[in-house]
């Protein structure tokens, strides 16, 4: 017994002894620019957790929150981080002691006599910590769980922005089938003067053909434009958790494209990073990995453990509630590993292997951050310029199909001309309902790319 107390003790006082330290879980360093190259970042940051509402569209909003409570993504995701969550429990129940109860009754014949045991009682049993391979493991588990939890948020922001950029199209497609439709009715009207002239005699067939021509070209436009609604109506349902054709009711009256305001006041890159989800779970990451490296790098030294039982033994059941049926042990251990190939130091250096690659996956997560806030910034500023051009255009363009139109019923003009600007209309204008839509989905990836739809 004294041995074991002497075990006892010293394994009491290695365990109060600092753990091995840790190897550096320093981010790498990633030169993060003071600001933004296509807009300034003077003001007070625009609020991006719940952006969507900016857009004052209350059926997005509502198909926002369908999509975040169902959405299988998000589903698998917080299953993710329940199970993470209960992988830190069962490493940190590793740190504690165990206590386990135990009873059996006996009964056996031996050479013509018989005889029965009776036995009930309590063992326990710990590991002491002493180099901390345990809270090491601990530690990597937190940090898994964080990154799981910023997983999670990951997949919420980009669930978010993949409902409103679905959103914005569908309303897009309805804006040009409604152009292509109003278009169509004026090349309509146009074939109708084309033949009531060429049986007046006034004009050839081949204008009336030319106008046929150019009628069904535009026809030709809205099934597409059709076929890829109900495509956009499908991919929203799936999104919210629903079969294809849920929506289809629900989204079938025409409505604007939603467009936020433009006073959108940006964070410094530096916030931004601290903002997106993606480059938070990187960091935990390169956490979880350094504490990996810690806990293979104390599996190199020596294990102690402790046990003890306490119980009591009789041959009859009343016998073991005597003083003579107690029994108890206490027991300490050490084991430490002579000679293994060196497969200890090994696992150390595929460890430290392992946060390598997940700095450098960091670093890679920052910079795709901040191209990802630079592109959308671009592309916004570009698509805004090309909308102001391109209504202009179609204003012009509609003024003279306009005209065209009049002067040729008045036989002033060639058929050549009409056919042109009626053309010349239709582009620009479907262009104008495809730029638009184009930046709000600008609007949305910006949204995205600086972290916005989570908190």
């Amino acid at each position: 017994m004294p041995s074991a107390s002497a075990a006892l003790a010293l394994a009491v006082v290695l365990s109060g002894c600092s753990a091995l330290q840790p190897p550096d879980a320093q981010l790498p360093p990633v030169a993060v620019p003071a600001g933004w190259s296509a807009a300034g970042a003077g003001g007070v940051a625009t609020p991006l957790a719940q952006w969507w509402e900016r857009l004052g569209d209350p059926e997005l909003t509502a198909l926002i929150s369908e999509a975040l409570a169902a959405n299988t993504s998000v589903r698998s995701a917080q299953a993710a981080l329940q199970q993470s969550r209960a992988l830190v429990d069962v490493q940190t129940a590793g740190t504690l002691p165990r206590l386990g109860a135990s009873g059996s009754a006996q009964r056996s014949r031996a050479s013509g006599s018989t005889g029965n045991s009776f036995s009930a009682g309590f063992d326990a049993s710990w590991e002491p910590d002493v180099f901390g391979r345990l809270r090491a493991g601990v530690n990597a588990s937190e940090a898994d769980a964080r990154a799981a939890q910023a997983s999670l948020a990951d997949v919420q922001v980009s669930l978010v922005a993949e409902v409103a950029v679905n959103y914005i199209e569908l309303r897009g497609l309805q804006q040009r089938l409604q152009i292509a439709r109003s278009n169509l009715a004026s090349q309509q009207e146009t074939l109708q003067i084309a033949q009531w002239r060429l049986q007046a005699g006034l004009t050839t067939s081949l204008v009336a053909e030319q106008a046929r021509a150019a009628a069904e070209q535009t026809a030709a436009q809205i099934p597409a434009l059709q076929s890829s609604l109900a495509q956009s109506r499908h991919s929203l349902a799936v999104l919210t958790g629903q079969p294809p054709a849920a929506l289809n009711a629900r989204l079938e009256a025409t409505a604007m494209v939603p467009l936020p305001p433009d006073d959108l006041a940006l964070d410094i890159p530096a916030q931004t990073l601290r903002q997106r989800p993606d480059v938070r779970a990187a960091e935990h990451r390169v956490a979880a990995a350094a504490a990996r490296v810690a806990q293979a790098d104390a599996a190199r030294y020596p294990d102690f453990s402790l046990s003890g039982t306490l119980g009591l033994r009789a041959l009859t059941v009343g016998a073991l509630t005597a003083g003579n049926a107690v029994t108890s042990s206490l027991a300490a251990g050490v084991t430490a590993a002579l000679f293994d190939g060196g497969a200890a130091r090994a696992q150390v250096r595929s460890q430290e292997a392992a946060l390598e690659q997940v700095r450098v996956a960091y670093e890679a997560t920052v910079l795709a951050a901040l191209k990802d806030v630079e592109d959308a910034l671009v592309a916004l500023q570009g698509n805004r310029e090309r909308l102001q051009r391109l209504q202009a255009a179609a204003d012009a363009a509609a003024n003279a199909a306009l005209m065209a139109q009049q002067r040729y019923a008045s036989g002033l003009i060639d058929f050549a001309t009409v056919l042109e600007t009626q053309r010349t209309q239709l582009s620009a204008q479907d262009s104008v309902a495809t730029t638009v839509a184009s930046v709000a989905a600008d609007h949305v990836r910006l949204y995205k790319a600086l972290g916005g739809g989570w908190q």
